[in-house]
Protein backbone atom coordinates (compact mmCIF):
# COMPACT_ATOMS: atom_id res chain seq x y z
CA UNK A 1 0.00 0.00 0.00
CA UNK A 2 1.72 3.36 -0.91
CA UNK A 3 2.58 5.94 1.78
CA UNK A 4 -0.57 8.36 0.00
CA UNK A 5 -3.23 5.81 0.22
CA UNK A 6 -2.26 4.97 3.99
CA UNK A 7 -2.69 8.64 4.69
CA UNK A 8 -6.03 8.82 2.87
CA UNK A 9 -7.41 5.81 4.95
CA UNK A 10 -6.05 5.80 8.32
CA UNK A 11 -6.98 10.15 8.92
CA UNK A 12 -10.24 8.91 7.09
CA UNK A 13 -11.24 6.52 8.88
CA UNK A 14 -9.30 8.20 12.66
CA UNK A 15 -11.56 11.47 11.68
CA UNK A 16 -14.92 9.78 10.74
CA UNK A 17 -14.00 7.36 14.14
CA UNK A 18 -13.77 10.77 16.01
CA UNK A 19 -16.50 12.18 14.30
CA UNK A 20 -18.95 9.04 15.37
CA UNK A 21 -18.40 8.70 19.32
CA UNK A 22 -18.85 12.89 19.18
CA UNK A 23 -22.48 11.88 17.71
CA UNK A 24 -22.70 8.81 19.90
CA UNK A 25 -21.97 11.25 23.02
CA UNK A 26 -24.63 13.93 21.95
CA UNK A 27 -27.15 11.00 20.99
CA UNK A 28 -26.84 9.86 24.39
CA UNK A 29 -26.34 13.49 26.05
CA UNK A 30 -29.89 14.45 24.55
CA UNK A 31 -31.29 11.35 25.97
CA UNK A 32 -30.35 11.41 29.26
CA UNK A 33 -31.36 15.53 29.64
CA UNK A 34 -34.58 14.92 28.06
CA UNK A 35 -35.46 12.22 30.75
CA UNK A 36 -34.65 14.18 33.48
CA UNK A 37 -36.44 17.24 31.98
CA UNK A 38 -39.67 14.83 32.12
CA UNK A 39 -38.72 13.48 35.34
CA UNK A 40 -38.66 16.75 36.95
CA UNK A 41 -42.07 17.39 35.43
CA UNK A 42 -43.69 14.15 36.47
CA UNK A 43 -42.18 15.05 39.77
CA UNK A 44 -43.66 18.21 40.32
CA UNK A 45 -47.13 16.77 39.36
CA UNK A 46 -47.14 14.47 41.74
CA UNK A 47 -46.21 16.74 44.70
CA UNK A 48 -49.19 19.04 43.22
CA UNK A 49 -51.58 15.77 43.14
CA UNK A 50 -50.48 15.33 46.82
CA UNK A 51 -51.75 18.74 48.01
CA UNK A 52 -54.69 18.40 46.46
CA UNK A 53 -55.75 14.89 47.74
CA UNK A 54 -55.27 16.39 51.62
CA UNK A 55 -57.91 18.91 50.45
CA UNK A 56 -60.55 17.51 48.28
CA UNK A 57 -63.68 14.90 49.45
CA UNK A 58 -63.15 11.24 49.12
CA UNK A 59 -66.03 11.06 46.37
CA UNK A 60 -63.73 12.74 44.33
CA UNK A 61 -60.50 11.00 44.36
CA UNK A 62 -60.70 9.42 40.57
CA UNK A 63 -61.35 12.77 39.44
CA UNK A 64 -58.66 14.22 41.04
CA UNK A 65 -56.25 11.62 39.56
CA UNK A 66 -57.47 12.59 36.27
CA UNK A 67 -56.51 16.16 35.98
CA UNK A 68 -53.06 15.39 36.82
CA UNK A 69 -52.58 12.11 35.02
CA UNK A 70 -49.71 12.48 32.99
CA UNK A 71 -49.86 12.61 28.90
CA UNK A 72 -49.91 9.71 27.76
CA UNK A 73 -49.55 8.17 30.88
CA UNK A 74 -51.28 6.78 34.20
CA UNK A 75 -51.81 6.87 37.63
CA UNK A 76 -52.20 3.78 40.25
CA UNK A 77 -52.77 3.37 43.87
CA UNK A 78 -51.66 0.37 46.10
CA UNK A 79 -52.43 -0.22 49.57
CA UNK A 80 -49.72 -1.34 52.28
CA UNK A 81 -50.43 -4.64 51.06
CA UNK A 82 -49.38 -4.08 47.50
CA UNK A 83 -52.95 -4.32 46.07
CA UNK A 84 -54.13 -1.72 44.02
CA UNK A 85 -57.09 0.42 45.12
CA UNK A 86 -57.79 2.60 42.17
CA UNK A 87 -55.46 2.91 38.95
CA UNK A 88 -56.49 6.05 35.94
CA UNK A 89 -54.62 5.32 32.28
CA UNK A 90 -54.64 7.16 29.22
CA UNK A 91 -53.57 4.33 27.02
CA UNK A 92 -54.40 0.42 27.71
CA UNK A 93 -50.79 -0.17 26.79
CA UNK A 94 -49.75 1.16 30.14
CA UNK A 95 -52.25 -1.25 32.20
CA UNK A 96 -50.08 -4.10 33.45
CA UNK A 97 -46.30 -2.45 33.48
CA UNK A 98 -44.27 -3.40 35.87
CA UNK A 99 -41.03 -0.92 36.85
CA UNK A 100 -38.60 -0.84 39.81
CA UNK A 101 -36.84 2.04 41.19
CA UNK A 102 -33.48 1.46 41.35
CA UNK A 103 -32.09 1.95 44.38
CA UNK A 104 -30.27 5.32 44.88
CA UNK A 105 -32.51 6.79 42.16
CA UNK A 106 -35.66 8.85 42.36
CA UNK A 107 -37.10 7.37 38.84
CA UNK A 108 -37.85 3.98 37.20
CA UNK A 109 -37.18 4.06 33.55
CA UNK A 110 -38.20 0.72 31.16
CA UNK A 111 -39.43 0.63 27.53
CA UNK A 112 -42.49 -0.83 25.20
CA UNK A 113 -42.38 -1.06 21.82
CA UNK A 114 -38.91 0.77 21.90
CA UNK A 115 -40.68 3.67 23.58
CA UNK A 116 -39.15 5.06 27.02
CA UNK A 117 -41.69 5.21 30.08
CA UNK A 118 -40.83 6.41 32.82
CA UNK A 119 -42.35 6.35 36.54
CA UNK A 120 -42.28 7.92 40.13
CA UNK A 121 -43.57 7.26 43.20
CA UNK A 122 -44.94 9.04 46.45
CA UNK A 123 -46.23 7.31 50.14
CA UNK A 124 -49.10 9.30 51.08
CA UNK A 125 -51.92 9.36 53.71
CA UNK A 126 -55.23 8.19 51.96
CA UNK A 127 -58.94 9.97 51.89
CA UNK A 128 -59.56 6.95 54.53
CA UNK A 129 -56.92 7.61 56.61
CA UNK A 130 -54.47 4.54 55.56
CA UNK A 131 -51.53 4.65 53.97
CA UNK A 132 -50.82 3.91 50.24
CA UNK A 133 -48.29 4.46 47.42
CA UNK A 134 -49.07 6.40 44.55
CA UNK A 135 -47.33 5.75 41.50
CA UNK A 136 -47.25 8.00 38.38
CA UNK A 137 -46.01 6.84 35.39
CA UNK A 138 -45.69 8.35 32.00
CA UNK A 139 -44.94 7.10 28.21
CA UNK A 140 -42.14 9.23 26.36
CA UNK A 141 -43.22 9.07 22.74
CA UNK A 142 -42.38 12.11 22.26
CA UNK A 143 -39.14 11.74 23.39
CA UNK A 144 -38.96 8.59 21.23
CA UNK A 145 -39.78 10.68 18.27
CA UNK A 146 -36.92 13.37 19.03
CA UNK A 147 -34.34 10.45 19.26
CA UNK A 148 -35.24 9.13 16.07
CA UNK A 149 -34.79 12.43 14.65
CA UNK A 150 -31.78 13.70 16.05
CA UNK A 151 -30.23 9.81 14.65
CA UNK A 152 -31.18 10.56 11.44
CA UNK A 153 -29.44 14.41 11.48
CA UNK A 154 -26.46 12.60 12.88
CA UNK A 155 -25.90 10.03 10.14
CA UNK A 156 -26.83 12.81 7.26
CA UNK A 157 -24.28 15.05 9.38
CA UNK A 158 -21.94 12.53 9.63
CA UNK A 159 -21.89 11.63 5.74
CA UNK A 160 -22.08 15.21 4.57
CA UNK A 161 -18.80 15.77 6.62
CA UNK A 162 -17.24 12.87 5.25
CA UNK A 163 -16.73 14.14 2.16
CA UNK A 164 -14.70 17.14 3.44
CA UNK A 165 -13.01 15.48 5.69
CA UNK A 166 -11.92 12.86 2.57
CA UNK A 167 -11.02 16.24 0.41
CA UNK A 168 -8.99 17.87 3.33
CA UNK A 169 -7.26 14.14 3.63
CA UNK A 170 -6.01 14.09 0.34
CA UNK A 171 -4.93 18.47 0.24
CA UNK A 172 -2.53 17.01 3.77
CA UNK A 173 -1.23 13.79 1.74
CA UNK A 174 -0.34 16.36 -1.04
CA UNK A 175 1.58 18.40 0.98
CA UNK A 176 3.12 15.72 2.60
CA UNK A 177 3.71 13.57 -0.52
CA UNK A 178 4.50 15.76 -2.58
CA UNK A 179 8.37 16.75 -1.45
CA UNK A 180 8.49 13.49 -0.50
CA UNK A 181 8.10 12.47 -4.25
CA UNK A 182 10.56 14.82 -5.22
CA UNK A 183 13.03 13.82 -3.08
CA UNK A 184 12.72 10.49 -4.58
CA UNK A 185 12.88 11.06 -7.99
CA UNK A 186 16.08 13.17 -7.29
CA UNK A 187 17.56 10.18 -5.36
CA UNK A 188 17.02 8.29 -8.77
CA UNK A 189 18.18 10.21 -10.93
CA UNK A 190 21.52 10.25 -9.25
CA UNK A 191 21.52 6.59 -8.64
CA UNK A 192 21.33 6.07 -12.69
CA UNK A 193 23.01 8.95 -13.38
CA UNK A 194 25.45 9.16 -10.95
CA UNK A 195 24.58 13.17 -10.93
CA UNK A 196 24.48 15.13 -7.63
CA UNK A 197 21.27 17.11 -8.25
CA UNK A 198 19.58 18.68 -5.40
CA UNK A 199 15.38 19.35 -5.00
CA UNK A 200 14.01 23.03 -4.96
CA UNK A 201 13.45 24.19 -1.62
CA UNK A 202 10.70 27.46 -0.07
CA UNK A 203 13.13 29.39 1.08
CA UNK A 204 10.38 29.75 4.15
CA UNK A 205 9.78 26.60 5.15
CA UNK A 206 10.58 25.28 8.43
CA UNK A 207 8.68 22.24 8.90
CA UNK A 208 10.43 18.79 9.18
CA UNK A 209 9.75 18.37 4.98
CA UNK A 210 12.26 20.91 5.04
CA UNK A 211 14.73 20.41 7.07
CA UNK A 212 14.75 16.85 5.36
CA UNK A 213 15.19 18.40 1.96
CA UNK A 214 17.97 20.60 3.14
CA UNK A 215 19.18 17.71 4.81
CA UNK A 216 19.55 16.48 1.50
CA UNK A 217 20.93 18.91 -0.41
CA UNK A 218 23.70 19.48 2.04
CA UNK A 219 24.13 16.42 1.75
CA UNK A 220 24.30 15.72 -1.63
CA UNK A 221 26.92 18.88 -1.66
CA UNK A 222 29.00 17.19 0.32
CA UNK A 223 29.39 13.95 -1.72
CA UNK A 224 29.78 15.78 -4.90
CA UNK A 225 32.39 17.98 -3.06
CA UNK A 226 34.19 14.75 -1.46
CA UNK A 227 33.68 13.08 -4.91
CA UNK A 228 35.25 15.69 -6.91
CA UNK A 229 37.95 15.77 -4.19
CA UNK A 230 38.13 11.84 -4.29
CA UNK A 231 38.92 12.35 -8.16
CA UNK A 232 41.60 14.86 -7.61
CA UNK A 233 43.24 13.03 -5.22
CA UNK A 234 43.75 10.02 -7.29
CA UNK A 235 44.70 12.12 -10.27
CA UNK A 236 47.21 13.64 -8.31
CA UNK A 237 48.35 10.36 -6.62
CA UNK A 238 48.78 8.91 -10.10
CA UNK A 239 50.54 11.62 -10.84
CA UNK A 240 53.08 12.14 -8.14
CA UNK A 241 53.74 8.47 -8.17
CA UNK A 242 53.94 8.36 -11.86
CA UNK A 243 56.79 10.99 -11.80
CA UNK A 244 59.24 9.05 -9.09
CA UNK A 245 58.43 5.52 -11.18
CA UNK A 246 58.86 7.34 -14.50
CA UNK A 247 62.58 8.53 -13.35
CA UNK A 248 63.45 5.16 -11.81
CA UNK A 249 62.68 3.81 -15.34
CA UNK A 250 64.76 5.77 -16.99
CA UNK A 251 67.43 5.77 -14.80
CA UNK A 252 67.78 2.02 -15.04
CA UNK A 253 67.03 1.70 -19.07
CA UNK A 254 70.14 4.00 -18.76
CA UNK A 255 72.02 2.09 -16.66
CA UNK A 256 71.02 -1.11 -18.34
CA UNK A 257 72.66 1.14 -21.33
CA UNK A 258 75.77 2.44 -20.22
CA UNK A 259 75.76 1.88 -16.97
CA UNK A 260 78.43 -1.14 -16.96
CA UNK A 261 80.78 0.64 -18.64
CA UNK A 262 80.55 4.54 -17.28
CA UNK A 263 81.29 3.86 -13.44
CA UNK A 264 80.10 7.99 -13.42
CA UNK A 265 76.53 7.35 -14.94
CA UNK A 266 76.09 4.08 -12.86
CA UNK A 267 76.61 6.14 -9.83
CA UNK A 268 74.45 9.28 -11.18
CA UNK A 269 71.67 6.55 -11.94
CA UNK A 270 71.65 4.78 -8.70
CA UNK A 271 71.42 7.86 -6.80
CA UNK A 272 68.59 8.94 -8.82
CA UNK A 273 66.94 5.55 -8.16
CA UNK A 274 67.58 5.81 -4.45
CA UNK A 275 66.46 9.22 -4.07
CA UNK A 276 63.02 8.56 -5.84
CA UNK A 277 62.42 5.48 -4.53
CA UNK A 278 62.80 7.12 -1.01
CA UNK A 279 60.66 9.73 -2.66
CA UNK A 280 57.72 7.34 -3.09
CA UNK A 281 58.10 5.76 -0.16
CA UNK A 282 57.41 8.85 1.61
CA UNK A 283 54.35 9.50 -0.32
CA UNK A 284 53.35 6.05 0.29
CA UNK A 285 53.38 6.16 4.05
CA UNK A 286 51.57 10.10 3.96
CA UNK A 287 48.76 8.51 1.71
CA UNK A 288 48.19 5.62 4.43
CA UNK A 289 48.44 7.72 7.25
CA UNK A 290 46.01 9.98 6.50
CA UNK A 291 43.82 7.63 5.26
CA UNK A 292 44.09 5.87 8.94
CA UNK A 293 43.64 9.73 10.33
CA UNK A 294 39.98 9.19 8.26
CA UNK A 295 39.34 6.62 10.32
CA UNK A 296 39.20 9.07 13.51
CA UNK A 297 40.52 6.91 15.85
CA UNK A 298 39.59 8.07 19.39
CA UNK A 299 42.57 9.83 20.73
CA UNK A 300 44.32 8.24 23.92
CA UNK A 301 44.23 11.41 26.53
CA UNK A 302 46.79 12.09 28.98
CA UNK A 303 47.90 15.00 31.34
CA UNK A 304 50.64 16.33 29.48
CA UNK A 305 53.62 18.95 30.43
CA UNK A 306 53.40 21.36 27.21
CA UNK A 307 56.58 22.21 27.91
CA UNK A 308 58.65 19.09 28.31
CA UNK A 309 56.88 17.28 24.92
CA UNK A 310 57.99 20.62 23.16
CA UNK A 311 61.35 20.31 24.36
CA UNK A 312 61.67 17.36 23.42
CA UNK A 313 60.48 17.37 20.08
CA UNK A 314 62.63 20.07 19.36
CA UNK A 315 65.54 18.56 20.71
CA UNK A 316 64.82 15.64 18.57
CA UNK A 317 64.28 18.08 15.36
CA UNK A 318 68.11 19.65 16.41
CA UNK A 319 69.69 16.07 15.85
CA UNK A 320 68.27 15.46 13.12
CA UNK A 321 68.95 18.53 10.70
CA UNK A 322 71.25 19.63 12.51
CA UNK A 323 69.26 22.85 12.57
CA UNK A 324 68.37 25.86 15.14
CA UNK A 325 65.31 25.53 16.72
CA UNK A 326 64.52 28.34 19.23
CA UNK A 327 61.94 27.76 22.17
CA UNK A 328 60.32 30.26 23.99
CA UNK A 329 57.74 29.05 26.56
CA UNK A 330 56.31 29.94 29.79
CA UNK A 331 56.79 27.01 32.45
CA UNK A 332 54.31 24.41 34.08
CA UNK A 333 51.44 24.60 31.12
CA UNK A 334 49.46 21.58 31.38
CA UNK A 335 46.62 20.22 29.29
CA UNK A 336 44.65 16.97 28.53
CA UNK A 337 45.52 15.63 24.82
CA UNK A 338 46.96 12.53 22.86
CA UNK A 339 50.95 12.50 23.35
CA UNK A 340 51.41 10.75 20.31
CA UNK A 341 48.99 12.87 17.96
CA UNK A 342 50.04 15.86 19.32
CA UNK A 343 53.42 15.01 18.69
CA UNK A 344 53.21 14.08 15.50
CA UNK A 345 51.25 17.68 14.57
CA UNK A 346 54.22 19.44 15.86
CA UNK A 347 56.65 17.69 13.78
CA UNK A 348 55.07 17.91 10.69
CA UNK A 349 54.66 22.12 11.27
CA UNK A 350 58.29 21.83 12.74
CA UNK A 351 59.73 20.12 9.27
CA UNK A 352 57.22 22.62 7.23
CA UNK A 353 59.02 25.45 8.77
CA UNK A 354 62.45 24.10 8.47
CA UNK A 355 62.10 22.89 4.65
CA UNK A 356 61.15 26.25 3.36
CA UNK A 357 63.29 28.43 5.51
CA UNK A 358 66.74 28.36 5.74
CA UNK A 359 67.27 30.60 9.38
CA UNK A 360 66.38 29.54 13.11
CA UNK A 361 62.58 28.66 13.65
CA UNK A 362 61.23 30.07 16.81
CA UNK A 363 58.92 28.11 18.64
CA UNK A 364 56.61 30.29 20.95
CA UNK A 365 54.31 28.75 24.01
CA UNK A 366 52.14 30.72 25.84
CA UNK A 367 48.56 31.16 27.43
CA UNK A 368 45.34 32.35 26.28
CA UNK A 369 42.83 31.79 28.70
CA UNK A 370 41.64 28.11 29.00
CA UNK A 371 43.81 26.93 25.94
CA UNK A 372 47.45 26.91 24.96
CA UNK A 373 49.02 28.78 21.62
CA UNK A 374 52.37 27.34 20.43
CA UNK A 375 53.43 29.47 17.30
CA UNK A 376 55.73 28.08 15.05
CA UNK A 377 57.29 31.07 13.23
CA UNK A 378 60.02 30.45 10.02
CA UNK A 379 62.03 33.46 7.73
CA UNK A 380 61.39 31.74 4.43
CA UNK A 381 60.00 32.45 1.42
CA UNK A 382 56.73 33.09 2.38
CA UNK A 383 52.93 31.79 1.18
CA UNK A 384 50.73 34.50 -0.57
CA UNK A 385 47.66 35.63 1.18
CA UNK A 386 45.33 33.77 -1.73
CA UNK A 387 47.26 30.29 -1.27
CA UNK A 388 46.41 30.14 2.16
CA UNK A 389 43.10 28.76 2.24
CA UNK A 390 44.00 25.75 0.03
CA UNK A 391 47.47 25.24 2.04
CA UNK A 392 45.35 22.29 3.91
CA UNK A 393 44.40 20.47 0.21
CA UNK A 394 45.85 17.92 -0.23
CA UNK A 395 48.86 17.91 -3.00
CA UNK A 396 48.68 21.33 -3.05
CA UNK A 397 51.61 23.65 -3.76
CA UNK A 398 52.14 27.12 -3.85
CA UNK A 399 54.38 27.14 -6.69
CA UNK A 400 54.51 23.81 -8.84
CA UNK A 401 58.55 22.76 -8.41
CA UNK A 402 58.31 23.59 -4.73
CA UNK A 403 57.71 21.00 -2.70
CA UNK A 404 59.65 18.96 -5.77
CA UNK A 405 63.08 20.90 -4.84
CA UNK A 406 62.41 20.47 -0.92
CA UNK A 407 61.48 16.77 -0.89
CA UNK A 408 57.62 17.19 -0.40
CA UNK A 409 54.62 15.42 -1.31
CA UNK A 410 51.68 17.96 -0.80
CA UNK A 411 50.47 15.70 1.99
CA UNK A 412 52.14 17.31 5.35
CA UNK A 413 49.77 20.24 5.86
CA UNK A 414 46.49 17.74 4.93
CA UNK A 415 48.05 15.15 7.41
CA UNK A 416 48.32 17.78 10.08
CA UNK A 417 44.78 19.14 9.83
CA UNK A 418 43.30 16.10 10.31
CA UNK A 419 45.08 15.10 13.13
CA UNK A 420 44.19 18.74 14.84
CA UNK A 421 40.27 18.31 13.52
CA UNK A 422 40.65 15.13 15.72
CA UNK A 423 42.46 17.06 18.43
CA UNK A 424 40.33 19.86 18.31
CA UNK A 425 42.74 21.92 17.65
CA UNK A 426 42.54 25.32 16.08
CA UNK A 427 45.10 26.28 13.12
CA UNK A 428 45.75 29.59 12.35
CA UNK A 429 48.18 30.78 9.21
CA UNK A 430 49.88 34.30 8.82
CA UNK A 431 52.59 35.13 6.05
CA UNK A 432 54.37 37.42 4.33
CA UNK A 433 56.01 37.00 1.12
CA UNK A 434 59.73 37.10 1.69
CA UNK A 435 59.49 37.62 4.98
CA UNK A 436 58.06 34.25 6.23
CA UNK A 437 54.87 32.39 7.75
CA UNK A 438 54.24 31.62 11.10
CA UNK A 439 51.51 28.34 12.30
CA UNK A 440 49.77 28.87 15.83
CA UNK A 441 48.48 25.85 17.54
CA UNK A 442 45.66 27.09 20.03
CA UNK A 443 45.03 23.46 22.34
CA UNK A 444 42.14 23.08 24.40
CA UNK A 445 43.38 22.03 28.01
CA UNK A 446 40.50 19.47 27.87
CA UNK A 447 39.19 18.04 24.87
CA UNK A 448 34.90 17.63 25.17
CA UNK A 449 34.63 13.84 24.80
CA UNK A 450 31.08 13.85 23.54
CA UNK A 451 32.77 15.97 20.45
CA UNK A 452 35.31 13.34 19.92
CA UNK A 453 33.00 10.95 20.44
CA UNK A 454 30.72 11.98 17.72
CA UNK A 455 34.34 12.19 15.32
Amino acid sequence: MKLRTKIHLFTTLLMLSLLIFIHIGIFLLYEQLSINTEVEQLQLRGEELLTTLNKVPAVNTDDVLRAYMPTNGKIRVFDENGNKITSVEYTLSLADIQIDVSEGKSYGKTTIDGQPVIMVSYPAIWVDGSIVEIQLIQLLNDLARNKELLKLILIVVTVLVAIPILLSNMALSSIIIKPLERLSSAMKKNATSRSYEKIELSKVGKDELAEIGRTFNFMMEALETNYKKQEQFVSNASHELKTPLTVIESYAKLLLRRGFTNEQVANEALEAIVSESSRMNDLIVQMLELAKNKEHQAPKITHLNVIKLLENTVSQMRQAYNRNFILHCEKDLWIHSDEQKLKQLLFILLDNARKYSEKEVIVTVRAIDDKVSIAIQDFGVGIPKENISHLFDRFYRVVKDRNRKTGGTGLGLSIAKEIADILQIEIEVESEENVGSTFTLFIPETIQQNEVDSE
